[in-house]
Parts: C-alpha cells; structure tokens; sequence
C-alpha cells in the first residue's frame, strides 16, 4: 500500500495510469468496432479517450525541462557509448515533451493557430529518435553483460577437442548449435537483469506507436492500443518498484 501511495503521489505515476487508461479505451473501442457494436457506444469509447489523452498531456507540462536536467546529468557519465544513447535520448524526449505541450495548448485553445497535424508528426518524429537511442543503449547493455557471461562461462567450462574438417552436414547442425547457444545466452543475461528486460520490452511496446503514425510501419489501431497498454503496465511496474528502473 506503501508504494502505491507513494505512486500515486507523483506526477509520472499518474500520467502513467491515465496513459493506460487511454490506451484501454482504444482497445476496447477498436474491440467493439470490430465486433459491431453500436457506432454510439463506440463514439462514447472513443471520446473518453481522447479526454484520458488530453488529460495526461496536462500531467506531462513542464517534463521537458526535467528531461533536459536528465540528459545535463548524463553528458558526465564516464561510459562513451552510454554518453552518447542516454543523452541524446533525453534531448529527443525533451523535444518530444515540448511539442506535445504545444499540441495541449492548440486542443485546449490557448493557441488557436497552431498547426496540429504538423507539430504532431514532428513529436512523434522526436519520440521515435528518442525510442531509437532508448533501443541502441539496451543493444549495447546486452551486448556487454553477454560478452561478460560468456568470458565467465569460458573460463570454467572446458574446451572441446579441436578437429581437422567438418563435413558439411556437420558445419550446419555447428552453425544452428552456435545460434541456439546465442540465444540461450541472451535469455541468461535479461533473466538475470529484469530492469533490463522491462526496459527491451517497453521499449520495444512503445516503438510501434511512432511507427504507425509517421506512416512508416502500417499496422491496425487495435496493435497500436495494445503496445500503448502493454508499456504503460511496464512504466507502472517500474515506477511502483524502483529497483526495477534501469539505471543509470
């Protein structure tokens, strides 16, 4: 009870559950769209999302200067690559947030000539870069513990017997043993790191949502309202539990 209270109490925590809540409603509408359910009650459905939508943008004002502190903290981090992927990210996410204040102030008429179609496809354009660098800084998270359970493995483990040749039967069941081993070996590693495994999967939740709306992967609102629903429960779990964060 501790935690969700303290969840609650922040203003992430609370954008979050109206994220979920919005995506929810796309789903359910899109559910019963696709089931023939009366074009009222889906018009209901949709307009509470796009009210759950207006909502979080509220919660989310002023993110970007706090995006903008994160990635001042993170240009002093000693690992070059993490440097790099985690600064930029949150510049992109400062961007990001910045154009999505804009687009609240336009819907709730605070700035009547703002250009929506146009500021929107320019935030989801700063999100997907952001998603982008979130994804290269896991890759590269992986990439190194893998390398580091693999030198440990190897230095207990035992060499095999070195032969002449293979027949060529042989090299293909070495090469399907090689990729079965590759993936044993990334399963280890993100079984062994659940905030990196939450932050892959949110990630990868998240990525189809600027895809879809730059037209750049064309997929159906009902997998869009799905991937939103799914990050949003993984941001929660990782709000709620801070030891399930990825740091730095």
């Amino acid at each position: 009870m501790d935690s969700w209270v303290r969840f609650t109490a922040q203003s992430q925590g609370r954008e979050r559950i109206f994220r979920a809540a919005q995506y929810a409603s796309a789903l359910i509408a899109y559910s019963l769209q696709r089931s023939g359910a009366s074009p009222e009650l889906v018009l209901h459905v949709k307009q509470l999302e796009a009210h759950l939508s207006l909502g979080r943008k509220l919660f989310r004002l002023g993110n970007s200067a706090e995006a903008l502190e994160a990635a001042k903290r993170a240009i002093h981090l000693s690992d070059l690559v993490l440097r790099f992927c985690i600064t930029v990210g949150h510049l992109n996410r400062a961007m990001y947030l910045g154009c999505d204040n804009l687009l609240w102030a336009g819907k709730v008429g605070l700035a009547t000539k703002l250009d929506q179609d146009k500021w929107s496809q320019r935030s989801f354009r700063y999100y997907l870069f952001a998603l982008i660098m979130n994804l290269s800084r896991d890759a590269y998270e992986i990439a190194a513990l893998a390398q580091r359970e693999a030198r440990a493995r190897s230095k207990v483990g035992t060499e095999a017997d070195a032969s002449g040749g293979t027949p060529s039967g042989a090299s293909v069941a070495l090469l399907a043993g090689s990729l079965q081993a590759r993936l044993g070996l990334l399963c280890r590693v993100l079984k062994a790191n659940p905030p990196l495994l939450l932050d892959v999967l949110k990630n990868c939740c998240d990525l189809f949502i600027p895809l879809d709306r730059l037209g750049l992967l064309k997929t159906s609102p009902g997998v869009v309202a799905f991937c939103g629903l799914s990050s949003s429960v993984l941001s929660i779990l990782t709000i709620s539990q801070p030891w399930l964060k990825l740091k730095p």
